[in-house]
């Protein structure tokens, strides 16, 4: 919250806002037992309000027993049983169609009946069921261990091999030691952040990002900041700006095909992307998991970098199996050892023998190039068919990507997309609202599309009733003001 600097409200609100800015900094425990608060001065400041006021507000949080008074010192919180971490208390309350928690419960809870064009994953018949059944019916068949055991520490080596060959076509050389099998491409991120970052430490995304990175990040108690996305990848001169200004500790991306945008990063982004990086020691996390969407290979960052400060992640969620939690980290062997130990500490270990073994046997058996194969085929022939549907909506893609099921949009003007996703949800049709992607809330007009997902004439049909109604409420508003 960017606090005012003058005082319109009465004296009372502005207390209560003063407590329960402190009240917000002991749930997301950015302040905790014992810490001293900020001096009456420099609080008042940060508020905008008079030093009287903070005063006023301190007293009574003394008389809740919540802080401590301490004679010539200060103000102190008191010891006392913290309270559980609040992270929808994180950061200024967001409408909730545009908070990235309901916007992914309303995805994940959705029944049979509810349309998605919103979520991040293909139709269940777009997915290779078959070769699943199969892999499946062939472990079923195995007398060893692999339908009860835990997986090893390191992950399966049979899956490691593999991804060492697909990286190696990338141009990423990984050893062994520098690749670690984890329960999901989330939780890869969640153990570097869990190895990197302490709370407050200042991380980097872009401009819209994948909205579950800020959720990600409020959980680790991160302080955000972002950059403008282009076409070819984040605004370089605010990039080098950003990171000479706020020197973030890390900065999360996706390069291959980026989310939501669906936005290639170009050699010369990237190239000045990453010696902005090592020049101010900014580690880099690449989320991968859109590159085999990609019908020609694109710039890795771990492939320039040689994986000395980046850290690749991905999974096979998006082309394979979401029910298959398995995904992988590839770094420096340096920095494996301590998430494996992470991975131990907090799940012990990874993924399980029976999904790492599922995944090598369809890797490895010849179904998954013809899979992908299709899979961009299919893609390549419904984005344009969907984009001129929403362009007879006045939905105008902000690109036409090269791959992945992702098209980005402005919506007609004068429609914000909270009022049209919440118009849609009564419909029972999740939508995915620009500014859940955005950490400065700066894509009020824009609306994330998954194609697969609109091929359902209904979508459409749901979609254009929604924008008239928003237009319609608009108009009214518009009338009622001019008759005031």
């Amino acid at each position: 919250m960017r606090p005012s600097t003058s005082e319109p409200r009465p004296a009372g609100l502005r207390t209560t806002a003063v407590v329960e800015a402190i009240r917000q900094r002991l749930a997301t425990r950015s302040l905790g037992p014992g810490q001293r608060l900020p001096s009456i001065r420099a609080f008042a400041a940060l508020m905008g309000v008079a030093p009287a006021t903070v005063v006023e507000a301190y007293d009574r949080l003394a008389a809740e027993g919540i802080i401590r008074a301490r004679r010539g010192s200060g103000f102190y919180v008191a010891d006392m049983a913290p309270e559980p971490l609040a992270l929808a208390g994180s950061e200024p309350r967001r409408p909730r169609a545009v908070d990235p928690f309901w916007v992914s419960r309303q995805s994940l809870d959705a029944d049979a009946t509810t349309l998605m064009p919103g979520c991040g994953w293909l139709p269940a018949d777009w997915m290779p069921q078959e070769a699943l059944r199969r892999a499946v019916r062939a472990l079923a068949r195995n007398d060893g261990p692999v339908l009860t055991h835990y997986g090893a520490a390191r992950g399966s080596a049979s899956l490691r091999r593999v991804l060492q060959s697909r990286l190696a076509g990338l141009g990423i050389e990984a050893t062994s030691e520098q690749l670690v099998l984890t329960s999901s491409g989330t939780q890869a991120i969640d153990l570097i952040c869990r190895m990197l970052l302490r709370p407050g430490d200042t991380v980097l995304v872009d401009d819209p990002c994948y909205f579950n990175f800020l959720a990600l990040l409020r959980a680790h108690q991160a302080r955000i900041v972002s950059v403008p996305m282009t076409p070819s990848g984040p605004d370089i001169a605010q990039f080098e700006a950003v990171l000479a200004a706020e020197r973030p500790r890390l900065y999360i991306t996706n390069s291959g095909l980026h989310n939501p945008t669906g936005a290639t990063l170009s050699a010369q982004t990237a190239h000045r992307l990453l010696n902005a990086a090592a020049a101010h020691d900014t580690i880099i996390i690449e989320d991968d998991i859109y590159g085999d969407f990609a019908p020609e290979p694109s710039p890795r960052l771990a492939a320039l970098d040689g994986l000395a400060r980046v850290i690749l992640v991905g999974s096979f969620s998006k082309t394979l199996s979401a029910a298959l939690r398995c995904g992988f980290i590839a770094a420096r062997a340096d920095w494996i050892e301590p998430l494996i130990d992470l991975q131990i500490a907090t799940g012990f270990g990874g993924p399980g023998q029976f999904a790492a073994e599922t995944l090598t046997q369809i890797l490895t058996g010849g179904s998954y190039r013809k899979h992908v194969d299709e899979l961009r085929a299919r893609l390549a022939r419904a984005r344009p068919r969907v984009a001129a549907r929403l362009q007879r909506l006045s939905i105008v893609p902000w690109l036409m990507p090269r791959g992945g099921f992702h098209l980005w949009c402005r919506l007609p003007d004068g429609c914000l997309a909270i009022d049209v996703a919440q118009a849609a949800l009564t419909n029972d049709v999740v939508l995915a609202p620009g500014d859940v992607f955005s950490a400065a809330q700066s894509a009020a007009a824009m609306m994330r599309f998954n194609v697969a997902h609109c091929e359902d004439a209904r979508v459409m049909a749901v979609l254009e009733r929604a924008i008239a109604q928003v237009a319609h409420g608009n108009a009214a508003r518009v009338s009622r003001g001019a008759e005031a």
